[in-house]
């Protein structure tokens, strides 16, 4: 929740990208020239002059058993990840720029086939050990070799990290196609090699590790509650990329059991500021004393960022009802999106019908010759149907009428063997057709119980089992369900990501992001096509043509998108007048003593309305 603008999602490629020879530089940009020089001060979207003080709290859902945020193992506490530095840090208002850390240059080989990073001198960790070039590799080849599997992928082509001069790093890749490198690196946390050594890395531990972020662990309630503390002598306080940022003396993530029950607990003041995800609570949800005597405050806070995909996920892989596309598409004319969106979202929400959703990225229309040169090869690989317009999703009028789409999927599956008999759907065999929906927000119950309604109505039994984050987040793992909510966020920069969500290597490997199990390897070339990109024209184009082969592989349901945060907050913050367009930097805001205090003073009083 710190910082909603996520690295991962916003990785850069070199500005220099022409360069005729490398030279360090003091960021990374993929659209050319970077918004800021050198000598900047700090961003543009931050008050440099906020004050530094006070605690602010923050929610999260179901438990934690680890402080480890890197392995596979555990349920990793909310916000460890900020413990520690990165090379390199993302700005929120460019789509996909770099500028140092730890690192204090980044030299890009010509034909970008490696890179060095130059450690800052003074960069320490928070015991006061100096962060040195063999932590920087140590992390490196720990991660790849130990950490959670997404690792292996982002950095597949990555073959080694070496140590060059005093305080230089090199990474050194397969080739020089993949130009998204230098700042997939970039991103890297940096681990100290002395502790991690000692301590196990492979192991769940809830022993506080020393990083050398902004923030350490003061205190935790195992499973209920984790405490952050600002480091008072933080060696990196006074950089441009932190000026103005990392504002509160103390963080704390309070845990609770579900949704509807963190909203109450908001409501009462027990936390501080939420992002809020349901149409329905934001409407009315917040509806209370405390917001009627202005002591709560509900701003939308619009940005630009790719709204990639949520959907309800078909789980395609053995032991599923839905190896057959056509039993998928029958099942998406089976969710009544705009009934939904008029009775249980207050009409918020705009249809997906993109894994690229409200940017450029999203293919529309028919494919251009371009695409077309890049699928053609594909034939009798892919649908047939990306060849023509893009993917839109079965509509309704929203009166709840579904006559049409229900005899079209009673159609999709007679073609796919299925037939309704005595009221139940059947294939050859006489087997019925049932599958488990999992959550773990009973909020999604009121979305999904009706799409089990509707499939009633054809002779389909959907069976709706919600279960606490912990289990939820352990099946999701081991990709132990039938259907479920999967979201695939996507960034202005689609690279190294995508081998996690889409390809074939990634289908079987346990915490993947490729929930669905798709196998193909036409689309694990269109992910390579994608990845080795030469220009934004060509990154585009590639783009569009995986997005056509995924969306008419109806992998998921598509669901909805929002254009802006939703943030609710008790009125004793203050925020920069500037929001950046890529991100919700909540790092940026700061609390106004006054207000704060004017907030516990009228407590009391809203308490016994």
């Amino acid at each position: 929740m710190m910082r909603l603008s996520g690295t991962a999602l916003l990785a850069g490629l070199l500005a220099l990208a022409t360069a005729a020879s490398a030279e360090p530089r003091h960021g990374l940009s993929l659209f050319g020239d970077l918004k800021y020089p050198a000598n900047f001060q700090h961003f543009d979207y931050v008050n440099p002059d906020a004050p530094k003080g006070g605690s602010v709290k923050y929610y999260a859902l179901g438990t934690f058993d680890t402080l480890n945020p890197f392995t596979l193992k555990g349920q990793a506490a909310a916000g460890a990840g900020m413990q520690f530095d990165t090379l390199m840090v993302s700005a929120a208002d460019e789509p996909a720029s770099e500028y140092g850390l730890v690192a204090e240059s980044a030299e890009v080989a010509p034909d970008k086939t490696w890179v060095i990073y130059t450690i800052r001198p003074e960069a320490r960790f928070n015991d006061g050990s100096k962060i040195t070039t063999d932590d920087v590799i140590w992390t490196f080849d720990t991660l790849k070799a130990k950490g959670h599997p997404r690792y292996r992928l982002y950095y597949a082509d990555v073959l080694k990290a070496e140590k060059v001069g005093e305080r230089g790093v090199k990474f050194t890749f397969k080739d020089g196609e993949n130009r998204e490198l230098p700042s997939i690196v970039g991103e890297m946390p940096v681990l100290s090699k002395a502790y991690w050594e000692k301590a196990g890395f492979d192991k769940t531990t809830l022993d506080a590790p020393f990083g050398s972020g902004a923030y350490k662990i003061q205190s935790i309630d195992a499973g209920r509650s984790i405490t952050y503390q600002r480091v008072a002598n933080y060696w990196a306080k006074d950089l441009p990329v932190n000026r103005g940022r990392n504002n509160f003396d103390t963080i704390r993530y309070d845990y609770y059991r579900d949704q509807s029950i963190a909203l109450e607990a908001f409501k009462a003041g027990q936390y501080d500021i939420r992002v809020e995800n349901v149409a329905k609570n934001w409407a009315i949800g917040y509806d209370s004393p405390a917001l009627t005597a202005g002591l709560i405050k509900k701003d939308e806070i619009a940005n630009q960022l790719p709204q990639g995909m949520q959907g309800f996920g078909f789980n395609t892989r053995p032991g599923h009802p839905f190896a057959d596309p056509r039993v998928r598409d029958a099942l998406t004319y089976l969710f009544d999106f705009e009934w939904a969106n008029k009775n249980l979202f207050f009409g918020a929400y705009t249809r997906s019908h993109s894994f690229f959703s409200n940017s450029e990225l999203a293919a529309s229309g028919m494919p251009s010759a371009d695409e077309l040169k890049i699928l053609e090869p594909l034939k009798g690989q892919i649908p047939d149907e990306a060849f023509g317009k893009a993917y839109e999703p079965p509509a309704t009028d929203g009166s709840g009428n579904m006559r049409d789409n229900l005899r079209i999927a009673l159609k999709l599956f007679a073609e796919a063997g299925w037939s309704v008999k005595n009221g139940k759907m059947v294939n050859a065999k006489g087997e019925d057709f049932h599958f488990e929906f999992l959550l773990n927000q009973p909020e999604f119950e009121r979305v999904v119980l009706p799409f089990a309604q509707n499939l009633g109505r054809i002779g389909i039994t959907m069976k709706v089992r919600t279960v606490d984050p912990a289990q939820y987040e352990n099946r999701l793992r081991e990709f132990d369900f039938d259907m479920a909510v999967v979201a695939m966020g996507e960034s202005l920069s689609p690279g190294n990501e995508q081998r996690d969500y889409w390809t074939s290597a990634s289908a079987d490997e346990p915490g993947s992001r490729n929930a669905t199990g798709l196998k193909s390897k036409a689309i694990d070339g269109l992910v390579d096509l994608i990845i080795n990109a030469p220009d934004r024209d060509s990154l585009v184009t590639r783009t569009h043509a995986l997005d056509r082969v995924l969306t008419w592989s109806h992998i998921v349901i598509p669901n909805w998108y929002l254009s802006h945060f939703r943030v609710a907050s008790w009125d004793k913050f203050a925020r920069p007048k500037v929001s950046p367009p890529y991100g919700l930097d909540l790092d940026s805001w700061w609390i106004v003593p006054q207000r704060a205090q004017a907030v516990e003073a009228k407590k009391p009083e809203v308490e016994k309305k």
